[in-house]
């Protein structure tokens, strides 16, 4: 049997990691996310993230080196529930909300290269929009046709290439930041009061959007050398430093741009980097430059979401629980690939789709029936399972599990009704599902 190849060490999987978690999101949501705070105190919302990360990103930690399998939720919500008979219902359930998650996710990526993209091609009609979007899509995919060697190599060029774009907007912001224009708080943000808790959710929801993606080299554990050792620390390494570069960016971003203007760019890190010199045309050059740098940093995320995506199926299908070709793998090159070719067939007519549509209430579902389930998972392994190992123990058990847990919900609680309705239809929509799996494909095993 053709089995996946151990190829990604640390530093590939850190690289995988990051990428994914930068994206196109912060150069986006950055004015979404001051219009939501209403003011330049960002450092809230991004601090109200950062913790949710960090202990969310324990819970992964522990149930990826435990089991470091591909996949990652599918084997831990498996394992985790199996104890009560509830194992193979949760793994379904998170296998029916990646089919929506997953192609929404990659679509809404490749919706923000083209909508970036229109800084250059400012006459791009809508078709030629999306049908730019659909493209990504697919040159992504060809990039990750490969041996895992080959594309944890890319990655890393990609994360040489993302960092240094961050690096390049928190220096330029140094020429003429103003601390008083970075940190000119409005009254309200000084009151702890419901107002300021309603717009921390709003803009925390924001947050994790974009620090989204530390849990994506759990879905590749199979392909990791020691995933017992490299798995936490990718997963913590990867939220450290992202936090650390989105902190420090939108501070040099609010340090020039007054945030009244701010929340109202859409192309904020091209206008930044082009006020930034005094001469308007270096200015509009440095832009361009800029733009183009982002481009790639979307295409850099697409790249690393595809590939943990795309494992998903793949884990479910070898074990029995999804559709048999899916567990197929490339006879010299060793990958998934029929697994990666549908991921990108299903997320294609998702491109013409717009961004708004396509991220509303990807949050609120996955919080139902993922990531609530997942905090809770950590805690039943330790309890009922003893006879698998726990290489790894989340620091201070079990606060990081609750605290995460407590700031799911009330994120979830916080946004809007109809995305609560539409998640609590999805969730029965999934157990529906379910029964019917069953009912035709018969007990597991």
């Amino acid at each position: 049997m053709v089995t996946l190849d151990r190829g990604l060490g640390l530093l590939q999987a850190t690289a995988t990691n990051i990428i994914g978690m930068i994206g196109v999101g912060p150069f986006i949501t950055i004015p979404l996310m001051v219009a939501a705070m209403g003011g330049p105190h960002l450092v809230y919302a991004w601090g109200f993230g950062a913790v949710l990360a960090l202990c969310d990103g324990l819970v992964y930690a522990e149930l990826g080196a435990a089991l470091p399998g591909s996949g990652g939720p599918y084997v831990y919500l498996r394992e985790a529930y199996a104890p009560f008979g509830l194992g193979r219902l949760m793994a379904f359930v998170f296998i029916f909300q990646v089919m929506l998650v997953a192609p929404l996710t990659i679509a809404g990526g490749a919706v923000g290269f083209a909508d970036y993209l229109g800084f250059y091609w400012t006459s791009m009609s809508p078709w030629q929009h999306n049908l730019v979007a659909a493209a990504v899509c697919v040159a992504v995919t060809a990039l990750l046709y490969r041996d895992i060697e080959s594309v944890g190599r890319l990655a890393v060029v990609m994360l040489v290439v993302a960092v240094g774009t961050i690096a390049w907007v928190i220096v330029a912001g140094l020429s003429a930041f103003s601390w008083q224009r970075a940190f000119d708080v409005p009254a309200a943000a000084t009151r702890l009061d419901a107002g300021l808790f309603r717009a921390m959710g709003a803009a925390g929801l924001l947050a994790m959007y974009n620090y989204g993606g530390y849990s994506n080299v759990c879905n590749i554990g199979e392909e990791i050398r020691q995933p017992e050792r490299t798995l936490p620390r990718a997963i913590v390494l990867s939220i450290v430093v992202i936090v650390v570069l989105y902190v420090v960016m939108s501070t040099a971003i609010l340090g020039m741009i007054p945030w009244q203007e701010a929340r109202e760019s859409r192309t904020i890190a091209s206008v930044f980097i082009a006020r930034s010199f005094a001469d308007p045309a270096r200015g509009h050059a440095a832009a361009l430059v800029m733009t183009a740098l982002i481009l790639f940093i979307a295409a850099a995320s697409l790249y690393a979401l595809v590939l943990g995506y795309s494992r998903v199926p793949f884990a479910a299908a070898r074990d029995g629980e999804f559709f048999a070709p899916f567990a197929r793998v490339h006879p010299t090159k060793h990958f998934p690939h029929v697994s990666l070719l549908t991921i990108c067939a299903v997320t294609i007519p998702f491109c013409f789709f717009t961004l708004g549509q396509l991220v509303n209430w990807l949050i609120q579902v996955q919080i139902l029936l993922q990531f609530v389930w997942q905090c809770a998972a950590v805690m039943l392994l330790r309890r009922y399972r003893p006879d698998i190992p726990k290489p790894f123990r989340m620091w201070f058990y079990p606060l990081p599990a609750i605290v995460s847990l407590a700031m799911w919900l009330y994120i979830f609680f916080a946004a809007p009704i109809a995305g609560m309705l539409f998640s609590i239809a999805f969730l029965g929509t999934a157990i529906g599902a379910y029964f019917l799996f069953v009912r035709t494909a018969g007990p597991s095993g």
